[in-house]
């Protein structure tokens, strides 16, 4: 792509500062005016490729079954299977439809339809290429000459199938319907009968293989339960006999789930407990009773003593003759009789009754001793009995670790063998997650090609292509087409356009009757003056006004037509601006310096029969030398060649054409010399010194770009007397392709009428 079209250019082999606009839209516009023919004809060519695989494609039939994953035989399927097996996430789902592709499935249906012998089967997916393919293999392969037609004949059948199960695979297409538990199963074949056969024959397969599968994976549980079963049963066993030989060996007595020795040490702690009680209750009365009998208390009472009869009928006589002494005290004095009677039987009374207490409390102190004694026997049998346990507990230990070993793969073994019976039983239910919900039918109508399919990606295809093509070739375009061109990469001034000009090859020079006039070999050397409101015409005075302005102190002007390359129309341009000086009245004198090629000489003077040579060597007389031009006044001094010149860069700098351009100073207001070109030769540069200004031309659409940069900046010297630059050939239809709003292309047509091309 042209670097101006991103903004960027160089001057004399600078970068400038790139446009504000990352991509130039005007330039992008330009670039698809210009390049629409190619993507048209693209577009074009692809549309008839379409067309023609159209024509020449076979018609193919899709026939579809659709197939639901089942989720309502979830809880029965929870029941039955080991794993569950009901699809609950996407990627289930996906399996299920890799399953449908499989290799598996695709055998199944070859089987059972027969596809390896099906004609229409085998027409269908190029069992031609195939056969051709396998007898060619078998030909070059040494090791099938020595084997036996029976493995061969086998082998190939084998792998025929392999090929017709690819065949399958290879048309068949699965999808999900949205987010829903429904497959769509697609088979493409170029026979609809075929298509449908294969289709209904896939769900089949699929819900076969899904029955098969669960079949072989309960009977791969089954079979690996029974021997898990009997390895559990055998443990179980072992376990147990080691719990049972463990408790023999170190003694162990079991009650239960507890050890005998733990049994006794539980009731003798309560007995003992018992018998603590029963010793504090005993001191608790025994205290009771002796504090009573110390004190001489004749109104406290204990427990043994209500119960005593005895105590209860001293206390009742004793209370009596209380009550009596009181009366008698009362009536008749304390001193009477009776009185002291009365309270001499109380006295008698009062020791009866605490000598009845002593006896009771002699009986407590007995309980009291029994209560100890008791207390200390059964102290010393729970310490006994604690050491035992205690021995007994570190052992248990061990025995429970074994008991609870035992009790694991008794579980174990019952888990297994429940599960195996339910394992035996599920063989015999033929239960899928899957069912076809719909089953499928004969196409009546070619599912593919699809023609607008086709035809619109044909028609990308060529649209991506002319795009391409028109990329590559704006990539190539690496020349000058506008005159910002020339000053973004030249930093030279753009003098103005030259249009393309057809030569007459008919056009024949008519004979000149004076030897020293010019005979012009065609009429484009005449157009300036023919045409003198042309655009070409303004162009060359738009020349000689940047030729005065650079070397307005100059007398008289030397000015030289340069050009990068042969062929770019320099020596037209030198004649015609010539004629166009001559022809405003201005001394004029045109000079061919181009001694390896003299366009301006066959132009001009193909008569001549001394030039610039002669003058150069043999300081021959210009006057006579120069021929003239009497419509204009123009003097050409020609460049006559009779054999090749090896030192044409010595001759254009020596005196002598230093004296030949002082002595035409002397007559001449301006002295044009049309030079070689910069790239093959060194002339110009040699003849720099003596030029008081350049012209560069250049032929438009021709001449890299590149190319002429770096000629221009070979000579710093050549490149600051260059006034400008002049874009010659340029076809005026297309450069309107390469305009830029706002550029001097862009107003052409706006300023044209001020140019009158006609004669």
């Amino acid at each position: 792509m042209n670097r101006e079209l991103y903004g960027e250019s160089v001057v004399n082999g600078s970068q400038r500062e790139p446009d504000s606009e990352v991509i130039d839209v005007e330039a992008v516009l330009a670039i698809l005016r210009r390049q629409w023919v190619v993507v048209a004809a693209c577009m074009a060519a692809g549309l008839l490729l379409g067309l023609v695989y159209l024509i020449s494609a076979v018609p193919l039939y899709t026939s579809q079954i659709s197939v639901l994953i089942d989720r309502s035989n979830k809880q029965f399927a929870d029941q039955l299977t080991l794993g569950g097996g009901v699809l609950d996430d996407e990627g289930s789902v996906l399996s299920q439809v890799e399953l449908l592709k499989s290799e598996t499935i695709a055998l199944s249906v070859v089987d059972k339809l027969k596809l390896v012998d099906d004609p229409q089967f085998q027409a269908s997916f190029g069992s031609l290429y195939k056969s051709v393919y396998r007898s060619v293999v078998k030909i070059f392969s040494v090791s099938q000459w020595f084997s036996s037609d029976d493995i061969d004949t086998g082998a190939d059948i084998e792998q025929r199938k392999r090929d017709a199960a690819a065949g399958v695979q290879g048309n068949i297409d699965v999808t999900r319907v949205g987010r829903s538990y429904v497959l769509t199963v697609e088979y493409v074949s170029p026979f609809p009968g075929l298509s449908q056969k294969i289709a209904n024959a896939l769900g089949d397969a699929y819900l076969e293989d899904s029955l098969n599968s669960k079949y072989e994976a309960t009977r791969r549980a089954s079979n690996w339960l029974l021997e898990r079963i009997a390895e559990l049963r055998q443990q179980a066993l072992d376990t147990d006999l080691a719990v049972q030989k463990f408790k023999s060996a170190n003694g162990l007595v079991t009650a239960g789930d507890q050890l005998v020795s733990d049994q006794q040490l539980s009731e003798l702690n309560s007995a003992l407990i018992v018998a603590q009680s029963d010793v504090a209750k005993s001191k608790a009365k025994l205290q009771r009773i002796e504090q009573i009998i110390a004190s001489g208390q004749t109104d406290a009472i204990v427990s043994d003593v209500l119960d005593s009869s005895i105590s209860n009928e001293l206390r009742t006589k004793y209370l009596n003759a209380s009550k009596l002494e009181a009366q008698i005290s009362a009536k008749l004095g304390p001193r009477h009789v009776q009185a002291v009677r009365l309270r001499a039987e109380m006295d008698e009374y009062k020791r009866l009754m605490f000598d009845e207490l002593n006896r009771i409390a002699q009986g407590y102190r007995s309980e009291v001793d029994v209560a100890e004694a008791r207390e200390k026997t059964l102290a010393a049998s729970v310490a006994e009995a604690t050491g035992v346990s205690a021995t007994a507990n570190e052992t248990m230990v061990q025995l429970r670790e074994l008991e609870r070993e035992a009790e694991t793969y008794r579980n174990l073994y019952q888990t297994f063998l429940q599960r195996y019976q339910e394992a035996v039983q599920q063989q015999s239910f033929p239960l899928t997650d899957a069912r076809i919900i719909s089953r499928a039918s004969e196409a009546s109508r070619p599912s593919h090609p699809k023609k607008i399919v086709v035809l619109a990606g044909f028609l990308a295809l060529g649209i991506f292509a002319g795009a391409g093509v028109g990329a590559f070739r704006e990539f190539r375009d690496r020349f000058f087409r506008v005159g910002d061109q020339i000053r973004s990469t030249l930093g030279l001034e753009f003098l103005g356009t030259a249009p393309l000009m057809a030569e007459n090859a008919a056009y024949k020079a008519e004979p000149v009757s004076d030897p020293r006039t010019v005979a012009k070999f065609g009429p484009i050397y005449d157009y300036v003056v023919d045409h003198p409101l042309s655009s070409f015409a303004e162009t060359l005075r738009n020349s000689k006004i940047a030729v005065d302005l650079a070397c307005s102190t100059k007398k008289t002007k030397v000015i030289g037509i340069i050009s990068t390359l042969p062929g770019e129309g320099k020596s037209t341009i030198a004649v015609n601006f010539a004629e166009l000086l001559a022809a405003q009245g201005a001394r004029t004198t045109l000079i061919d310096a181009d001694l390896r090629n003299p366009g301006a000489t066959r132009a001009l003077a193909q008569h001549a029969q001394a030039g610039i040579l002669e003058a150069i060597l043999g300081n021959q007389d210009l006057g006579r030398l120069c021929l003239v031009n009497p419509r204009t006044g123009l003097r050409f001094l020609p460049a006559v060649i009779k054999q090749r010149v090896p030192h044409s860069s010595e001759l254009l700098s020596s005196p002598g054409m230093k004296s030949i351009i002082s002595r035409l100073s002397e007559v001449n207001d301006y002295i044009i010399v049309d030079l070689p070109p910069l790239a093959p030769v060194v002339d110009a540069r040699a003849f720099a010194g003596t030029v008081d200004a350049f012209l560069f031309v250049v032929e438009w659409g021709k001449v890299s770009r590149r190319l002429v940069r770096q000629s221009v900046e070979a000579d710093n010297y050549l490149f600051n007397k260059c006034v400008g630059v002049i874009l010659n050939k340029v076809d005026q239809g297309k450069q309107k392709l390469y305009q830029k709003y706002g550029s001097s292309e862009y107003y052409y047509r706006t300023y044209s009428k001020y140019y009158n091309e006609n004669a």
